[in-house]
């Protein structure tokens, strides 16, 4: 086997603190009091580094393929000061060559001391090839063992590599991306495989997905190289077709067309030659950046290319168009597959009467240089005629579900079932589209016929079916049928709820102002063993909020905050905030706030609008002023300014948050800020409400500054706010001092108002 010795790793600092330990379990009753953790965090949490010393052997940069993952001994010179006796290595040597993994763990379980490097990187290996849950924490319970002890070091780069892709396969990403940055950061190159793995996980995951995806995958290339010298480990690492297909397919996600150009334009140079994967992520970029003109180009350049299409491309041509609202397209073209065309791109030539934006213009044109001169050339024909199949149909009806078009998309349901190929009969993706229309419309029973109808013709409906259905009772507010529907989903089905479910529930109670029984499945989901994600710390946030009582919220919030596995966002920080705004406790929403921004969050209009309804509540104007200066700079921020890291966001703020403000200063006669805001909600298209604020002002300014009996020094003090009166009551249309032909704020000369 070819190995060749890396550079040394860096050091690299201690590793983090354990999971935090479940405390005791407490009643419902005191849960509103003090929450509690049934489960405690799996061991799939901790951040991945290397605490020890460089190894003094050769790693492998080699993924296996198979179970029989094998080290050789030969290459491993690392000497153990506390080993178990070589019989004990040995047995456990033979069991694990002999595939007996399950006797190889209890033989391991078994020692008090640890195995040999070789044994502990084949047993980690195989673990993470069985690809199963309880081999997964096993392996991962070997890693948290060897952290602790500082024996990081005894496995090598193969077994850490297969532990990064069965960690990515079973959802554990953040996992699976310490490894791997773990791994850099020591010294060591993954396998391409390894790597690229984790990088289209992350690719498609939500959040900070495809931005972690991007980073991983420069790491990988600094990394590379640093390895000038050594061709076989550049090899085994370097990024092939896939691994490109990943970052870009992270691209096409954010829109970022210059990157993914960039991208692009390298494969080549490293031998990874675009595939038909590499032009349906391009399809989708197109869509993304709503490019719609430029989609039948993609099509024609694979014709073009000689790459064999495949119907996946027609898939992402059909989505793209229903993404972008164009179903007359979309259904031309499922109209003509029916006929069995082969001038697809013709068709939609003639359907694109769209004019070509120039954003971005430069980059397609290298992307797809058939489409500078597209009338130079007849649109190539497709090889062979392709017929469109369910998923095709069923693309089509979630337009028609978009648009509310139940009828249609029953109908297509209807016509799926009639048609002979049996690759175009309706599945459960199908049925489950018709039962998601359904349930949007509010036709919860036709929606659940359509469940029954499932069971009766052998089409089983899976968890995504029941959670549509779940949260169409909770939306209705029946929250015993979704109760009952939980139950059939568990007894009938064999199905286990999951955290969608439990969080469409938690949800579900906060509708009908049922915080204890939000926090009852919040505890039940924990105790179940399924990890809580943002969303359901948000939720359960809300509910707490809602029911004023954000102590309790508070707590839910540091609890995410411990908890590796989610990353807590804007939204959650901005609910901690609306918790305290909802009972007037402005200091402590500003301490939020201000912690917020130390996290690295700027507040955005949720915030502010937060932040001004708990100050009108607390009766606090003076507040209001200083909220309203700050919106006003951000109002002021220009995108130049945007992307310079000290500044932030610019702000286009709304009409709750404008006329929060304004009817504060209204009430507290500021009236020259009033002023400031109505212009504010005019500059951004946003309709004052006239009619309120006069009545306001009738209510409680009319008798204002018609003292006869005021000093010359009141008069002079009250002589500007006077002006900004006057000013506003033009505004109003109320009788006011005479202004000329239109009103200031600046004083005019000779006009003392006296």
């Amino acid at each position: 086997m070819n190995t060749a010795r890396l550079p040394p790793p860096t050091s690299s600092s201690s590793s983090s603190s354990p999971s935090p330990q479940p405390s005791s379990t407490t009643s419902i009753s005191q849960a509103l009091t003090s929450l509690h953790w049934f489960s405690p965090l799996p061991s799939s949490t901790f951040t991945f580094t290397f605490t020890s010393k460089p190894p003094r052997r050769r790693f492998l940069v080699l993924v296996q393929g198979t179970g029989n993952h094998t080290t050789n001994p030969s290459t491993t010179t690392f000497t153990s000061a506390s080993t178990p006796s070589n019989s004990l290595n040995q047995t456990l040597l033979t069991l694990l060559r002999q595939r007996k993994t399950e006797e190889a763990w209890l033989t391991y379980v078994q020692c008090t001391e640890l195995p040999s490097p070789t044994c502990l990187s084949r047993l980690v290996s195989q673990l993470s090839y069985l690809n199963t849950h309880q081999a997964l924490t096993r392996a991962q319970s070997i890693i948290q063992r060897l952290r602790n002890e500082r024996q990081l070091h005894r496995l090598d780069a193969n077994s850490l590599g297969l532990l990064a892709v069965s960690a990515a396969k079973a959802g554990h990403i953040l996992y699976a991306a310490s490894l791997i940055k773990s791994m850099l950061r020591s010294g060591y190159l993954p396998h391409v495989k390894a790597w690229s793995a984790v990088v289209s996980r992350l690719a498609a995951s939500g959040d900070d997905g495809p931005l972690e995806a991007l980073k991983l995958f420069d790491s990988v290339g600094r990394r590379m190289r640093r390895f000038t010298d050594d061709a076989l480990i550049i090899a085994n690492s370097r990024p092939d077709t896939a691994a490109y297909n990943a970052a870009l397919n992270a691209c096409a996600n954010l829109g970022y067309t210059e990157r993914f150009l960039h991208l692009f334009e390298e494969m080549p140079h490293l031998g990874a030659e675009p595939d038909v994967l590499t032009y349906n992520v391009m399809i989708k970029l197109c869509a993304r950046v709503e490019r719609k003109d430029l989609l039948v180009f993609a099509l024609e350049r694979i014709l073009e290319k000689g790459i064999q299409l495949c119907m996946t491309t027609l898939h992402s041509l059909v989505a793209a168009y229903v993404g972008l609202g164009d179903l007359e397209t979309a259904e031309k073209l499922v109209q003509a597959m029916r006929e069995e065309r082969k001038d697809l791109c013709k068709i939609l030539r003639q359907l694109n009467s769209i004019s070509p934006s120039n954003n971005d213009g430069y980059v397609f044109d290298k992307l797809l240089p058939n489409s500078v001169e597209p009338n130079n050339s007849e649109p190539p024909l497709l090889p062979k005629a392709y017929a469109p199949d369910s998923r095709i149909y069923t693309t089509l009806m979630k337009g028609y579900m978009k648009e509310g078009r139940v009828t249609d998309t029953v109908r297509m349901l209807e016509a799926m079932r009639r048609q002979d190929d049996s690759a175009s009969h309706p599945d459960h993706v199908t049925y489950t589209t018709v039962v998601s229309a359904l349930v949007k419309s509010g036709s919860m029973d036709r929606a659940r016929q359509v469940l029954a109808e499932m069971t009766r013709i052998g089409v089983p409906a899976n968890r995504i079916t029941y959670n549509i259905l779940l949260k169409g009772y909770c939306q209705q507010l029946q929250i015993d049928k979704a109760k009952e529907l939980v139950r059939e989903m568990v007894d009938d089905a064999a199905i286990v709820p999951d955290v969608v479910s439990y969080n469409t529930l938690i949800d579900g109670c906060i509708l009908v102002d049922d915080s204890a029984g939000a926090l009852t499945y919040f505890n039940e989901m924990r105790a179940r063993g399924i990890a809580p994600t943002k969303i359901s710390y948000t939720t359960l946030m809300k509910a707490f909020a809602l029911s004023g009582q954000p102590k309790l919220a508070n707590k839910v919030f540091e609890e995410m905050l411990r908890d590796p596995r989610v990353k807590v966002d804007l939204v959650a920080w901005n609910m901690l905030v609306e918790s305290y705004c909802r009972l007037g406790l402005v200091e402590e929403a500003k301490k939020t706030v201000q912690r917020m921004r130390e996290n690295g969050f700027y507040p955005n209009v949720a915030t502010y609008g937060s932040l001004a309804n708990g100050i009108a509540l607390a009766r606090k104007p003076g507040e209001a002023l200083l909220l309203w200066n700050e919106v006003k700079e951000r109002c002021a921020v220009k995108e130049e300014e945007e992307k310079s890291n000290s500044s932030p966001p610019p702000l286009k703020p709304d009409e709750g948050l404008l006329d929060t403000l304004a009817d504060i200063c209204v009430r507290a006669a500021f009236f020259r800020k009033a002023l400031e805001i109505v212009a504010c909600m005019e500059e951004n298209g946003i309709p004052p409400n006239k009619t309120k604020y006069t009545r306001i002002y009738v209510e409680m300014h009319s008798r204002m500054f018609t003292s006869k009996h005021a000093s010359k020094a009141r008069q002079d003090r009250r002589r500007e706010r006077k002006r900004a009166a006057e000013a506003f009551k033009f505004w109003l249309g109320l009788p006011n001092s005479y202004y000329g032909s239109e009103w200031r704020l600046e004083p005019v000369d000779g006009d003392d108002y006296a």
